[in-house]
Order: structure tokens, then C-alpha cells, then sequence
């Protein structure tokens, strides 16, 4: 490896990049290149750490309690602690040869002399793992600055001829619900606009019986469909105008807004609302599932907490399942019934569409074949819109998630007291049930009903609990993490880590009655009550973020649903590993809290 090469290496790990050319030109000057065989036991509680190790090739473990807490490979370092602190409760073993760069122990604790350096090694995990994601998230605003003008929403665009009479004209603007009026005229197009109706017609001598192109400005300004974004903002800017006609090869396709352009760089969030608002069919909301793409990805890029992302995702989608909910069901029946969302879905954690996980509520005394044709064409028109059938069928469409209170009530029974691995799955998928539609009261009657049926049952609760250790967290001696052979040796990230904290704080939230359904919300619910304090509420939650946000780009990467629980970590950036690394070590940690708390060596 050259000089240069060794000197990109130690600029890629972070806080190294920080330090002035100087700094990093005599640190160069000092590293060292070491080899240690296969079993060498490196550093341990009586064995001091002599130097700061950042490694070429092979790979090293760290145990605690013998126990695998962390695997080191290529690109990683370890273990700053131990130098700066003196002692450690972790043995490093060298578990495949090791080819390192070393620090020795005085030259870095030079380095600490630096404030950057010292601030960053010298942080809690919570610290520590919000600077990394941010440092991570610097080189993610390419995909927002290149965004194009065929990703945004555009209006309606309302065309006349110069002949038209200026009613005649306002009528189709109406009809079309347009900003303004566009008139094709012989030498090109003019425009309309509220200003030269106020000026013209209103305040001026034209009356509505004359020809539109009476009142029309010249020189209408246009964009290429194809132009970006970043453009289309600074020809409005330069000219003072509010808005810009778009064209695909020469023919008008709509009218971009300056408000809307500007909620788009914020977030466009509000336009999708809007535009589901419109909707008056079924083929208006098919138009709107690119937008919600583009919404994901525009706040991604952005560096918005994956958290805040899928809460506004969830409120979007629960706006289409609301407004599929009135297309199908009767007025007469829609306060007969309630619609109700479980899952990803209830619990506010999705982004991008996965499985349905929806049923219905039904007031007692009512019928429910009443309700059979409409569910079968709500889940149709869920199809239609992108939303996935459920593989289980836990769908309105089938008859056993279509019934009224008090059959619910005695499937809460046979759920509670069942305990089958059937039972546990449907009782923790009603557990994130939440209202979308129809009467809310129905679901509340439910929730308080199930909530009962758990007081003072730990051992019920505890074989809940037990799921949480049915997967290993992925942290082994291959490259650092379990990769799966089935997948091309790819990690699960659901399996590895967000089920055990979900399915764990759902758990915890049961047994505390917590009534909300978003994971994070529930954490900060358990750090309320005491369950949890605040140090460990914050972990689990930058945790879960780190998670999601990972899942999430390959969830925009994937071709399939399948494919989005996957990840190879060795495609990640090195800072994207250290926070998976970390969030991992977390995911253990809450096992054991769990373990401890419920007592599951106990159960059977």
C-alpha cells in the first residue's frame, strides 16, 4: 500500500479527517505497520493496550463476560477507551492474522490534545452515534440538488384559444380548478393570471363578453420538463413571477407554482395531502403513489430522522386509506364500523409500502354481510394503489378480520389464554391496531378490553416476551457480522435487530398499559413510567433510527419487499457500519433487559 493509500485509510475514519494537514502529515510520520498471528490476545484486563489499531487486513474480536460484543475488520479501529481510560473489562482476540496500522499509545493520547478528536472519543454512545450519522449524512444532498421538474406536482394547465370569451374562459378554469389561464394565440401563448383579471376586467373597461386575449400578458416564461428544479426556482426568482408553464416537447403538460417549488425543497409533504384531499377516484390516488416516493427520498436526502419520515408517511397513507374508506363504504354505515390499520402501519414505522395488515371493526347488532362487498373492493383498491396483499391474509377481505366487538372480545380470549404461535402472532398484530376510519370508539373498547386481560399475568406476558431472543444479533466472525448464505451473504436487519426492539417494546408496553402504537413513542412512554431510563430510552431510539434509515435505502435500492431486509455491509461506508455496529451492541443490551426483566431463562 503507498504512503497515499495509507493516508486515505486513516482520513476515512472518523474524526481523522478533522485534523489540519500538519497534525496529519506527523501522524503519518509516527504509524507503524505490525503483524499478529491468528490467537493473539491483544488487549485484555491484564494486558494494558499499548496502542491505538486500525486495521489492513484480517479481523479481530472483542469479548466481555466471554461473550462476542463486537468483530473488527478491515477499516475498522479499536479501542480508544482502553488507552484513554487505562483499563478495560474487554478482551481483544486476533481471530484471523492481523495486518494493522498502529498508533502508539503516546502519540494518541497526543492526538487528544485535539479538541475535535477529544470531543468525539471522549462521548457517550448516544453523542458519539448522532455526530456519526450527521458526519454520514454531509455527502447525501446530491440526490435533492439534482431533482428534476418531471419528480414534482404540477397543475392542471387551463388552455384557450384567443377566440374564447373571457366567461367562457373563467368556466373552464373553474371546472379545471387551474391558477391560471393559458391562451394559445397564433404567434404562441399569452397568459391570464389573477392580476390581469383584477386589472382588466374588474378595475378596467373590458367587459367578460370580450375575447380573452384581450386581457392576456405576452411573453409567457416556460421550462423543459426535463430541467431541474434547482433551475425552474431561479427563473422565478430572476424574473419576480410566481409561476412557469412546463412543456414536453413543445406542448404544454401543466403550470409549476413558485409555493409549490418551495414546499418541494422543504418538503411537498403538503401537496400529496392536498392532492389526496382532491381525489374523487380511484385513478386520482394511482397518480399520487410516485409522489410519495419522491417524498421519502427528497426528506431522506435531507438527513430527516427516518422517525419523522415514516410519522408523516403513516399520516399520508392514513389520509388514502380514510378516503378509499369513503369510495367504498356507504355514508349510511361508515359511523357503523371501524377501519382499522395493524402492523408497520399501525405503529407508524413504515416507509415504503409493505404488506396490508388492515381489518374491520363492526358495532354490535349490526350485520356484517353488509359489509362483505364493500371490504372485498377496499382491498381491491388497495392492490390497485400499491399496497401489497399480506401473505398471512390479515386483510379485510378475509371473513376472520371482518367481525363485530364481541367477537373480537372472544378473540382476545382465545388469543390471551391460546398462547399457540399463532395466537401470539395475531394477539402482538392487533396490539398495533389504530383507528384510520369509521368510529374510533369501536377500536378504544377493544384496546381497553385486551389491556385487561393482562393484569397481573407476568407469565403470560413472559412467553410474549421470549420471541425476542428467537434470532442471534448479527455480530460474528465473519467480516463483523451473521451474513446469510440463502441471501448472498447478505444481514437481515429485521430479523437481526428490529424485531427483538420492536416485539420487545411492544411487549413492555402491554404489560405497562400503554396505549400508543409508534415505537418511539412507546420508548419514551417506558422512560416516563420509569420502566427504562433515560440514557437506555435514548440509546433504543437512536437505535431503531439507525436501523430503519439503513433498511431504509435498501428498501429504495430493492427490487423486491423480500430484498429490503437485506443489506451487505460490506457496501456500506465505514461510518454506516460503526452506527450499525453500535446499534447492534444496543439491540443486545435490550435482550438482556428483557431477559432479566421477565425472567425468560425461567421460560419454557
Amino acid at each position: 500500500m503507498s504512503i497515499q493509500d495509507q493516508r486515505k485509510l486513516i482520513e476515512s475514519i472518523h474524526p481523522f479527517e478533522m485534523l489540519s494537514a500538519t497534525t496529519m502529515d506527523h501522524l503519518m510520520s509516527k504509524i507503524d505497520i505490525a503483524y499478529y498471528p491468528n490467537g493473539t490476545l491483544l488487549i485484555s484486563p491484564s494486558i494494558s493496550s499499548i496502542a491505538f489499531y486500525i486495521i489492513i487486513k484480517g479481523s479481530v474480536t472483542e469479548y466481555i463476560d466471554d461473550e462476542i460484543h463486537n468483530v473488527y475488520g478491515a477499516g475498522d479501529s479499536f479501542d480508544a477507551d482502553a488507552l484513554i481510560y487505562g483499563d478495560t473489562k474487554a478482551k481483544f482476540i486476533v481471530d484471523e492474522d492481523l495486518i494493522c496500522y498502529e498508533i502508539k499509545k503516546e502519540d494518541f493520547l497526543d492526538l487528544m490534545q485535539d479538541k475535535k478528536v477529544q470531543s468525539y472519543f471522549l462521548q457517550d454512545f448516544i453523542t458519539r452515534h448522532q455526530q456519526l450519522k450527521e458526519y454520514d449524512q454531509q455527502s447525501d444532498l446530491s440526490p435533492f440538488l439534482i431533482s428534476k421538474i418531471s419528480d414534482i406536482f404540477l397543475h392542471t394547465a387551463c388552455v384557450v384559444s384567443g377566440d374564447t370569451t373571457i366567461l367562457e374562459a373563467l368556466h373552464k378554469q373553474q371546472e379545471l380548478r387551474a391558477k391560471v389561464i393559458i391562451v394559445k394565440e397564433a404567434d404562441g401563448y399569452s397568459i391570464v393570471t389573477d392580476t390581469n383579471l383584477r386589472e382588466r376586467v374588474l378595475l378596467g373597461d373590458n367587459d367578460i363578453s370580450k375575447k380573452i386575449s384581450a386581457i392576456a400578458s405576452k411573453n409567457l416564461i416556460t421550462v423543459d420538463i426535463g430541467d431541474f428544479l434547482f433551475n425552474a426556482l431561479l427563473l422565478m426568482t430572476h424574473n419576480g413571477i410566481k409561476r412557469v408553464v412546463v412543456l414536453d416537447n413543445e406542448k404544454i403538460v401543466g403550470v409549476l407554482e413558485q409555493m409549490d417549488l418551495l414546499s418541494y425543497f422543504a418538503s411537498h409533504s403538503h401537496l400529496v395531502a392536498v392532492q389526496i384531499d382532491k381525489a374523487s377516484s380511484l385513478d386520482d390516488l394511482k397518480v399520487i403513489d410516485k409522489d410519495f416516493r419522491n417524498l421519502i427520498v427528497t426528506l431522506r436526502a435531507k438527513g430527516v430522522k427516518v422517525r419523522y419520515i415514516t410519522k408523516l408517511v403513516a399520516t399520508l397513507n392514513f389520509k388514502i386509506y380514510k378516503k378509499v374508506f369513503e369510495m367504498c363504504v356507504s355514508e349510511e354505515l361508515r359511523d357503523k364500523c371501524a377501519l382499522i390499520v395493524m402492523g408497520s402501519e399501525g405503529r407508524e414505522d413504515q416507509t415504503l409500502r409493505s404488506d396490508q395488515d388492515n381489518a374491520l371493526v363492526i358495532k354490535n347488532g349490526v350485520d356484517r354481510e353488509l359489509f362483505s362487498e364493500p371490504m372485498m373492493r377496499l382491498n381491491s383498491y388497495l392492490l390497485e394503489l400499491g399496497f401489497p396483499k399480506c401473505n398471512g391474509n390479515v386483510m379485510v377481505s378475509n371473513e376472520y378480520w371482518r367481525r363485530d366487538v364481541v367477537s373480537y372480545k372472544e378473540l382476545i380470549e382465545k388469543w390471551t389464554y391460546d398462547m399457540s404461535d399463532e395466537s401470539v402472532q395475531n394477539l402482538s398484530i392487533f396490539l398495533d391496531a389504530k383507528c384510520v376510519a369509521g368510529d374510533c370508539e369501536l377500536l378504544s373498547e377493544l384496546t381497553e378490553y385486551l389491556h385487561s386481560r393482562f393484569h397481573a399475568r407476568d407469565d403470560v406476558l413472559a412467553h410474549i416476551a421470549k420471541a425476542v431472543l428467537n434470532f442471534e444479533t448479527p455480530l460474528s466472525l465473519f467480516s463483523g457480522f451473521v451474513l446469510e448464505k440463502e441471501y448472498n451473504n447478505r444481514l437481515d436487519l429485521k430479523k437481526g435487530g428490529i424485531f427483538a426492539l420492536v416485539h420487545g417494546v411492544r411487549t413492555l408496553a402491554l404489560q405497562y398499559e400503554i396505549k400508543v402504537t409508534n415505537t418511539t413513542e412507546r420508548i419514551k412512554e417506558l422512560n416516563n413510567l420509569g420502566v427504562i431510563d433515560k440514557t437506555f430510552a435514548t440509546e433504543l431510539i437512536e437505535s431503531f433510527d439507525t436501523l430503519s434509515s439503513i433498511r431504509l435505502k435498501a428498501m429504495l435500492e430493492a427490487k423486491t419487499i423480500e430484498e429490503a431486509n437485506f443489506i451487505n455491509p460490506r457496501t456500506l461506508e465505514k461510518n454506516q457500519r460503526d452506527l450499525l455496529k453500535d446499534s447492534f451492541k444496543i439491540i443486545n443490551k435490550f435482550k438482556k433487559f428483557m431477559s432479566f426483566h421477565f425472567h425468560l431463562n425461567m421460560v419454557v
